[in-house]
């Protein structure tokens, strides 16, 4: 199974947008699928507020795991994680056309009415997969450009 297949799974299991990602990279990452699954938990849709899609949140967890920078001074890995952050959200706002939950959804889930609506017009079921997989397959493409610099 692919990573884009296991991202997908697991948002159709049940999982937010941002725990799928990061589970689907979990070993890449030197963490646990349970340890990803949790630190993902708190940021579907766009951080409950609408904001950053959590696909996207996701990625970049899995960006600042695995380039990020863990010692001080450290401006090289800061500048890596930096440029990967930007070229990640441009990929993701090019093929999706944003990378703002409620600009991607057209609704505002950050209220009661807004989720009504996504649910009932099926948004979480019919755009985020394609959000997820989108999101899965530009993060794969950003590490295999890393680490073959």
């Amino acid at each position: 199974m692919t990573r884009e297949e296991k991202a997908t799974s697991c948002f159709r299991n049940g999982y937010l947008c941002s725990q799928a990602i990061l589970a689907a990279f979990s070993g890449d990452c030197g963490i646990s699928d349970e340890q990803a699954l949790r630190l993902g938990s708190c940021f579907g849709s766009g951080m409950r507020k609408g904001e950053v899609c959590g696909a996207c949140s996701g990625a970049l967890m899995v960006l600042g795991l695995m380039y990020g920078q863990d010692k001080t001074p450290d401006a090289e890995a800061r500048a890596q994680t930096n440029a990967l952050t930007e070229t990640f959200l441009e990929r993701f706002s090019q093929r999706c056309g944003s990378y703002i939950c409620n600009e991607l959804l057209g609704c505002d889930i950050s209220t009661p009415q807004g989720v009504e609506y996504a649910r009932g017009k099926k948004l979480f079921s019919d755009i985020c997969p394609r959000l997820v997989g989108a999101s899965a397959a530009i993060l794969e493409e950003v590490i295999a450009e890393t680490e073959g610099a």
